[in-house]
């Protein structure tokens, strides 16, 4: 089983690629349905986190599978 910080680096990763080589993504990234509460002290845990990695990982997934091939 993955530890917090493992998701996290993971998470770090993809949104340094997002940055470094798909930036046109970043407006997207905003879209994202809020994955972690509105409280004063929420929980955050590794279910959250990965859900998160999950919905970065499909815009970056869709954008290129569905990008024009001369793109590539």
């Amino acid at each position: 089983m993955e530890t917090e910080k493992d998701i996290n680096a993971r998470i770090l990763d993809l949104m340094t690629r997002i940055q470094n080589d798909h930036p046109e993504l970043l407006p997207y990234i905003g879209e994202i349905p809020v994955t972690i509460p509105n409280d004063a002290s929420p929980e955050i845990n590794n279910r959250i986190l990965q859900d998160y990695y999950e919905s970065l990982n499909l815009i970056l997934t869709n954008h290129l599978k569905n990008r024009p091939q001369d793109e590539m």
